[in-house]
């Protein structure tokens, strides 16, 4: 009878508390569920487009590395194509994980400008492949080395700060160096006449 009586209380009292270890976990769940949604929503909305727009040029440029590594002419050309894919590769994958630490999705494929951009040039060969690839990588990485350098001095996040800052001399190496490369292919061929 006893047994009976101390059954009948404890197992009001267990499954309470079953029950309460139940919602302690839900709600623990849902608290860092919170904090993780918090965290991607504190990202000031200028350095989420930073992320965004990194990701997707980083992107163009392995893609376009990989097509210069086929279709270029110059071996200089060539061997500048397959640096656009070790370095953005290398880059974009430090990139994704800033991204997925923020709770950000990057692109996966090319957006409509550089899809375009990488249709043009695949139908280009030779030197005029070589031209055009690196007239667009001058431009390209121009406008990388401005927005880089601005984001590594305002970014609010320090990591997407740090990654900026990391990025920003391998930039303006590519810069300098499609620079260096560009004249050569823009100089018209010697005609043979004097």
């Amino acid at each position: 009878m006893i047994n009976r009586l101390v059954r009948g209380v404890a197992l009001p009292f267990v499954l309470a508390a079953v029950s309460s270890i139940g919602l302690v976990a839900q709600t623990s769940h849902k608290m860092a569920n919170d904090k993780t949604e918090t965290s991607s929503g504190q990202l000031a909305p200028a350095d989420r487009q930073f992320i965004k727009k990194a990701a997707q040029g980083g992107l163009a440029e392995v893609e376009l590395g990989k097509l210069a590594t086929e279709k270029a002419a110059s071996p200089e050309v060539k061997q500048f194509g397959q640096r656009m894919v070790d370095d953005h590769g290398k880059a974009n994958d430090q990139l994704k994980q800033v991204a997925s630490q923020k709770g950000i999705t990057v692109p996966e494929k090319l957006n409509a400008k550089d899809a375009a951009t990488k249709a043009r040039l695949e139908k280009l060969s030779g030197k005029a492949f070589d031209r055009a690839y690196m007239q667009d990588m001058v431009a390209d990485h121009t406008k990388d080395v401005s927005e880089f350098r601005t984001e590594s001095k305002s970014a609010k996040d320090p990591d997407v700060k740090s990654f900026a800052s990391q990025t920003l001399p391998t930039l303006k190496d590519h810069l300098k160096e499609a620079k260096s490369i560009a004249p050569k292919r823009t100089k018209p061929s010697p005609s043979g006449t004097h």
